[in-house]
């Protein structure tokens, strides 16, 4: 079921890294120099991290096959997922607004990613009760869709993970100097990281990518 694409991010074999909010594309080489498995495409406007399908086309398709590539929305329209779908660039689109399973399905087809923002056991259990493929756990954050820095209650994403029976990835303030031992807590399938990463919004910064994914490879080989 699993894309091609996404495979090295979601196979099981190795906690992979996803380094979401990619606006540039020295910043798009640069994620894949330092390890990344795939890479996140913010169209939601309201994003500080926010691009243009027009605007990234070109360098989008010139990266490497096997890296994964992500369309990350929030509440989309459907003029945007058609053009996405047409653009044939990503190889799966992450839902990480109110989009209601049927609607997910219809656009995401048989792969896609739910984001659920955990902070209870009654949102714990709104997410395990999602039917998506793949699910990404993120920081609750009232009115903002993700790249919002704030830290996920580990010890409910574990809790979720272990319920699952699919592939869950883990989000939420995750920054070099905690991804390793959250991945040790909570072992997902992999991980997704913005602000980590940044020197400003949708500026990435090489070495603190480098560092994150040097901590995930440590976590998941021990």
């Amino acid at each position: 079921m699993c894309p091609e694409g996404l495979r090295r991010w979601l196979d099981g074999r190795r906690v992979g890294v996803k380094i979401c909010g990619i606006t540039r594309e020295e910043d798009a080489q640069a994620a894949i120099e330092a390890g990344a498995d795939a890479l996140g495409f913010n169209f939601y406007p309201l994003s500080k991290r926010a691009v243009r399908l027009a605007d990234i086309a070109e360098w989008v398709a010139k990266i490497p096959s096997d890296i994964g590539r992500v369309a990350v929305t929030v509440n989309p329209e459907e003029t945007l997922l058609r053009a996405l779908a047409d653009s044939k660039l990503f190889h799966a689109v992450q839902f990480h607004g109110g989009e209601t399973p049927e609607f997910c399905a219809r656009w995401g087809g048989d792969f896609y990613i739910k984001a659920a923002a955990i902070s209870d056991e009654t949102t714990s259990a709104a997410a395990l009760s999602d039917p998506a493929p793949c699910l990404l756990l993120d920081a609750y954050a009232p009115g903002i869709f993700g790249g919002t820095g704030q830290t996920i209650d580990l010890s409910l994403a574990a809790e979720v993970i272990r319920s699952a029976h699919r592939p869950v990835v883990l989000s939420g303030g995750l920054h070099p100097r905690n991804v390793e031992a959250a991945v040790r807590q909570v072992r997902p399938a992999a991980t997704d990281v913005a602000s980590g990463v940044e020197t400003a919004p949708g500026i990435k910064d090489a070495k603190i990518m480098r560092d994150f994914i040097a901590a995930v490879r440590r976590a998941a080989d021990s």
